[in-house]
């Protein structure tokens, strides 16, 4: 069995020998430039791991694992247009490098190629593998769109942002996981314990991103912190800030959402020591450490000896412990 360094060094050499050699090139140059960005690939490698539990010939899965790097890699350039974002990875994104339009028309023919690759599997499975990736594909745009409506609002609920999250981060870990299971003739009981592994874990990395937002340390977490307080996104920690704040935090709190002019710096200083005094912190990360606990105990539940799924535990914990 590989070890989930091997796994990624294998899956990064493929993805990084694509060519696109298709006409006109103007519309695959910015797939190749996106995908030339690199990033964790951790969608693929969970892939290869899930497979790997079951089958040694990783190799075989290669299709299926660019297609959903191909395809998360589409959804974080719309994303990019959609935010009017200048950088991806140190990067200019797409549609600065070229324009709105070619961002458009390439992140399409991204979708389109990723399915290509999702296809590349034995004809036993591509039924199911194509059905389950197409509904993923539903439910992630379901996720953005709650994310959207969100910002619109000011009454979102905990279980509201927790379907969120599970929508727009959750179910592309838990895919790639069931997938890499299916084509590695797992069990349907096993399948079903990697999925639900893995929308667990993805709920608990999301709401570590919320706690990091605000109490990382930027050179770590790798972007700059308190982004979410200056754009009043609904988070866990504001939705759980509201619900807990007397009248007077209430008002300051609503105060700093409503604010057009501010001086970023002391909005984030101004909310974090609300969030401080409401005690939210501890709320996030006992939540957080819920849905871990639940996601080790889904991965427990998988019928393959323990050295195994070791792996993927030793990669879950690298994934949860960037620095507070």
């Amino acid at each position: 069995m590989f070890t989930s360094s091997q796994l990624l060094d294998k899956i990064n050499t493929h993805v990084e020998a694509l060519r696109f050699s298709r006409s006109p090139k103007r519309l695959y140059a910015p797939v190749e430039y996106v995908l030339s960005m690199g990033g964790k690939r951790i969608r693929p490698l969970l892939m290869l791991m899930a497979y790997n539990l079951y089958k040694e010939d990783v190799e075989r899965v290669y299709g299926p694992a660019t297609g959903v790097e191909v395809y998360h890699n589409y959804t974080l350039l719309h994303d990019d247009l959609m935010d009017n974002a200048d950088m991806r990875r140190g990067k200019a994104a797409v549609h600065k490098v070229w324009d709105d339009n070619t961002a458009i028309l390439s992140g399409d023919a991204m979708l389109v190629l990723a399915y290509q690759y999702i296809a590349d599997c034995p004809v036993e499975h591509l039924k199911e593998v194509l059905d389950l990736f197409s509904q993923t594909a539903l439910e992630i745009c379901e996720g953005q769109q709650m994310d959207m409506d969100f910002e619109l609002r000011d009454d979102v609920l905990e279980e509201e942002y927790i379907e969120m999250i599970r929508l727009k981060t959750a179910v592309l870990l838990a895919t790639s996981l069931k997938v890499g299971a299916i084509l590695g003739d797992a069990s349907r009981e096993d399948a079903d314990s990697l999925y639900r592994f893995g929308i667990q874990i993805g709920v608990a990395f999301q709401l570590q991103d919320d706690l990091l937002d605000v109490y990382g340390d930027a050179a770590v977490f790798g972007k700059n912190i308190g982004g979410d307080i200056i754009c009043n996104k609904k988070t866990y920690m504001l939705i759980k800030a509201l619900q807990h704040a007397d009248k007077d935090q209430q008002l300051k709190l609503k105060n700093w959402l409503s604010a057009e002019q501010f001086e970023p710096s002391e909005k984030i200083e101004s909310v974090t020591q609300l969030y401080d005094e409401i005690g939210v912190k501890a709320v996030c990360e006992n939540l957080m450490q819920q849905y871990y606990e639940a996601a080790m105990k889904s991965l427990s539940a998988v019928n393959v000896p323990e050295e195994k799924k070791s792996k993927l535990i030793l990669l879950t914990k690298s994934l949860m412990c960037r620095e507070l």
